[in-house]
């Protein structure tokens, strides 16, 4: 699970420049720790000595920063151009015996939100760039543990430790979208309106989203557990294939998530027309007790037939009167018996 940092943080991180953190690990020297400038010499010390391993992480780093730490370990230019346009789909890649793997932190608070995370991955070194709303250093394995416990296992066990809490932080945004949807689904019976329906298609556009990310992401651990690859040691196939699993079961919320608000939307449809038969019943009633009082009325209220009624002064008037309204009440009261007044 990662923490997300706060607007005053991520304003900063931009107005700097972004950041720039180096790790590096050798069994002579332990952890090593640099920043900024200091860091990109560490980096170009690192390459040349075969007994460190580095872990360089960039937080919005500008395109210049991003092309010299890519030019100092050796990365591809179109590796560097996908890093900087940060438009790419979940994906892995092979380039010059490096490993570009793009995956998306997700987070939901009443709109979901997805940050691309670049991972190039050697044999030696592990570059991750990402944004300033999701930082892996502040993940909980690697702030429990340390950087040193996972770079001292090798750099496939960094990468590990990166990419299962990003991927178990979709577990709480599937939370509260059953939250959301458990909501919409009581709305939904209790007062079907307009804003329902909009929020109804909001969650399925959202869900939508998260399917085209996820989807992507579980090709990529399929590769990572059933194809050889040199830089993932055998021992730690297994704890990729942890990581594949939580896909499959996020994979599988996603498809109930989606039954669910598609049996709600049917829901609200059925409630709607419920609701527009009862109107329908209430004026067809309305409609037959005022067409039989209008009848009578029309019919005696002609000169001709009201005559013939009019047996002493007004009589005739009292006779048609009454029988309207026995007639109006005895239509009301029909309606009223089955239910549709």
């Amino acid at each position: 699970m990662t923490m997300l940092r706060s607007d005053a943080a991520r304003r900063a991180a931009r107005e700097d420049g972004g950041t720039l953190l180096v790790h590096t690990w050798s069994e002579q020297d332990g952890l090593r720790r640099f920043a900024d400038e200091e860091a990109l010499r560490a980096v170009e010390a690192a390459v040349g000595d075969p007994s460190v391993r580095v872990w360089v992480d960039l937080e919005d780093v500008p395109h210049p920063t991003l092309e010299r730490v890519g030019t100092l370990l050796g990365i591809h230019e179109l590796v560097i151009e996908d890093m900087t346009k940060r438009n790419q789909r979940a994906k892995i890649e092979h380039t010059d015996g490096t490993m570009h793997i793009v995956l998306y932190a997700l987070s939901y608070e009443r709109r979901l939100h997805a940050w691309e995370v670049d991972l190039v991955v050697g044999t030696r070194f592990l570059l991750s760039s990402h944004p300033p709303e999701w930082r892996p250093i502040e993940t909980v394995d690697l702030d429990r543990r340390g950087v040193e416990h996972y770079l001292a296992g090798g750099i496939d066990y960094l990468l590990y430790a990166i990419m299962d809490p990003l991927v178990d932080g979709y577990f709480p945004v599937m939370d509260r979208f059953s939250d959301e949807i458990d909501r919409i689904e009581d709305e939904v019976v209790r007062d079907p309106r307009k804003p329902v329906l909009e929020r109804l298609f909001r969650v399925r556009r959202e869900l939508l989203r998260i399917r085209h990310t996820v989807s992507p992401e579980r090709e990529i651990l399929n590769q990572l557990t059933n194809r050889e690859n040199p830089i993932i040691a055998p021992e730690r196939v297994v704890y990729f294939r942890d990581i594949y699993d939580h896909l499959i079961r996020i994979t599988d919320d996603l498809d109930t998530h989606r039954e669910l608000i598609s049996g709600a939307l049917e829901a609200y449809l059925s409630t709607i027309n419920n609701g527009l038969s009862e109107v329908m019943k209430k004026l067809t009633a309305v409609t037959a007790v005022l067409a039989g009082a209008g009848a009578v009325a029309g019919i005696f209220g002609m000169s001709e037939a009201g005559a013939a009624l009019d047996l002493r002064e007004g009589l005739g008037f009292w006779i048609i009167a009454g029988l309207v309204l026995a007639v109006g009440s005895g239509v009301f009261a029909y309606f009223r018996r089955i239910g549709w007044i």
